[in-house]
């Protein structure tokens, strides 16, 4: 059974940077990911990954956000970069049984969140 925890949260400028790590104890399920969710909203995916290393990204990070995986460190990344106030969020590090381009779906298990705060 995989545990998911997650890392590297907290809060920076708009246009700052931050990189979340997710530490995975196994994985044999079919893909990875971050989601995160605001205060009032419901959880939306932000990006994913494939075993192969195919991602997939949500519109409103793309060409700002880059998720990649160590294997050999059992490690997940979500490298965020010119962040804006709306990204503000508790992110979630998530493992799917199935995926949908690269993102989790299916049976996902849920790291604890970590808070990102992008305040001017």
């Amino acid at each position: 059974q995989v545990q998911l925890v997650e890392s590297g949260g907290g809060s920076v400028q708009i246009g700052g940077s931050l990189r979340l790590s997710c530490t995975y104890t196994t994985y044999r399920m079919g893909c990875m990911g971050w989601f995160r969710q605001a205060p009032g909203k419901v959880r939306e995916r932000v990006a994913g990954i494939l075993a192969g290393g195919g991602t997939s990204y949500a519109d409103s990070v793309r060409g700002r956000f880059t998720i990649s995986r160590v294997n050999a460190k059992n490690t997940l990344y979500l490298q965020m970069d010119n962040l804006k106030p709306e990204d503000t969020a508790m992110y979630y590090c998530a493992a799917g049984s199935d995926c949908a381009g690269a993102f989790p779906i299916g049976f996902i298990r849920w790291g604890q969140g970590t808070q990102v705060t992008v305040s001017s």
